[in-house]
């Protein structure tokens, strides 16, 4: 019986055959996959040296557990990791790196690095229109968003919020934020993206947060439910809004938008003393992913109890202890 080639060594097979090169490198190549069904999710995680700030992308596939290390980024080797935002196109196999920081300057980065798992490649498309690093970024409507962040000096808020369109490589400006935020966590649910400042611990100012709307173009400020109770960082299953809480046993709970309010979920304990922080979280096909420090991997099952009470199921994926030093600061779900 056949096995199916992991993604990243589809390229090698280009030198097979010229039919076989133009296949593989056919833009088309990857919705052929899907359409018999061949492509499968996996965990891109943007990670760092906790020591030297060098970043890598790894990708791993949570059915074998097996990683792959993804070509270097063709962006300046002296930047501050978490001033960079992520975002993906899933189905077409595509992950964005926006902004940044250069840590040798500390100078806000307009840069857009586009990585596609059928070239297994990085490529620059357009630059942003505002430099800008420590922004909110997300995926709506197969548009990518960049929201706020620190413009030309660090103590700058923007309000500025812009839109990237694939299909043209162009970004245009939207509508812009109502403040400045000082900290970030967003969820893209339907036609909307939620911002918000997200709590810091210790809990020592009440958060702040905003609510875009694509259709209509503008802002609305966050319920006040909602905002209170987004202690750590964000997750959307199915279309519900899940927090993994970024303090004490990590819990996780689940809003609820016809009253405002959180609810904490039942099940397992999360699993903190494996599963330690920093995280970044992602979802597929029903599962939430949380990678922790040195790339572990939580892997939580979201079920419903016969008395309706949302519950869920833990496992612990390790990392190899090559991994030790190294600590996640985003992480997409992309089918390859």
């Amino acid at each position: 019986m056949s096995s199916p080639i992991p993604y990243p060594y589809h390229v090698n097979v280009r030198s097979v055959s010229s039919s076989w090169n133009r296949t593989i490198m056919d833009p088309s190549f990857i919705i052929r996959k899907k359409s018999i069904a061949v492509t499968v999710p996996f965990l891109f995680v943007f990670a760092f040296n906790k020591l030297t700030s060098r970043i890598q992308w790894q990708a791993i596939d949570p059915r074998s557990g097996r990683w792959f290390l993804l070509p270097p980024v063709p962006c300046p080797k002296a930047v501050c990791p978490p001033g960079f935002a992520c975002a993906s196109l899933p189905r077409q196999g595509e992950v964005y790196l926006l902004g940044g920081m250069r840590s040798d300057t500390e100078t806000p980065m307009q840069t857009t690095y586009v990585y596609r798992t059928s070239s297994n490649k990085w490529s620059v498309a357009s630059p942003m229109i505002t430099a800008r690093s420590f922004f909110a970024s997300g995926t709506v409507n197969g548009k990518i968003m960049a929201v706020g962040g620190s413009g030309t000096s660090v103590h700058e808020n923007l309000t500025a919020v812009e839109c990237y369109h694939p299909e043209t490589d162009t970004w245009t400006p939207v509508a812009k934020l109502r403040m400045g935020l000082a900290r970030y966590d967003s969820a893209v649910i339907g036609d909307k993206m939620y911002v918000t400042e997200g709590w810091t611990w210790p809990f020592t100012f009440s958060p702040r947060g905003g609510v875009y709307d694509i259709v209509k173009n503008t802002w609305q400020n966050m319920r006040d439910g909602m905002k209170e109770g987004w202690t750590g960082l964000s997750v959307v299953l199915e279309g519900k809004l899940f927090v993994i809480s970024e303090h004490g046993d990590c819990l996780m709970k689940l809003y609820h938008p016809d009253n405002d309010t959180w609810e904490y979920v039942g099940g397992d304990r999360f699993p903190c003393e494996e599963v330690r922080r920093p995280f970044a979280v992602s979802t597929s096909e029903g599962l939430i992913y949380v990678v922790a420090s040195g790339l572990k991997v939580g892997i939580g099952r979201v079920y419903e109890e016969e008395n309706g009470k949302t519950s869920v199921k833990w496992k612990v994926l390790d990392a190899p202890n090559a991994f030790s030093e190294l600590a996640p600061a985003s992480c997409q779900m992309v089918y390859a």
